[in-house]
């Protein structure tokens, strides 16, 4: 099994690179590519669903960008210890009717040895949003990496 570096225990450093690099991830909205980030039995809890393993991630991630059109996330990290992170994050996309929504959430990850996540639990909140709310366009902008998030 291949690392998927920064490794456990995380620093600051290497905490807020994990957290980049999910980011960045999700923003491409490629559920092959997101998922070789998890273990092959990972288990997620995201709202009211529950996951494991790679396949039904990728399953369920290519079902969410079906229905959430236009879709960039931010993520800032909250706090880390040993091989445990948590973040918080925010995500803008529109339905196929044309509303828009961000919503908000909570992120609880633990990692194996070889850097892969092996536990994610996920809550999140959604707010309907005018266009002209807007905040988040496509993927963070270099200038703009290690900046938080808004709370609202």
């Amino acid at each position: 099994m291949a690392d998927r570096p920064p490794l456990p225990p995380f620093t600051l450093g290497t905490a807020k690179q994990k957290v980049q690099a999910a980011e960045d991830a999700w923003n491409t909205r490629d559920p092959e590519r997101v998922a070789l980030a998890y273990s092959e039995d990972s288990v997620w809890r995201n709202r009211d669903r529950f996951l494991r393993g790679r396949p039904e991630i990728v399953e369920f991630l290519t079902e969410k960008w079906e229905r959430e059109l236009d879709y960039a996330l931010r993520k800032s990290l909250w706090t880390f210890a040993g091989n445990r992170i948590a973040v918080r994050f925010q995500y803008e996309c529109r339905d196929a009717a044309g509303v828009w929504y961000r919503s908000y959430g909570n992120e609880n990850w633990e990692f194996d040895e070889h850097g892969l996540m092996v536990r994610r639990e996920a809550s999140i909140n959604d707010l309907v949003i005018d266009e002209s709310e807007r905040r988040i366009f496509g993927p963070r902008p270099d200038g703009e990496r290690d900046l938080e998030i808004p709370l609202q």
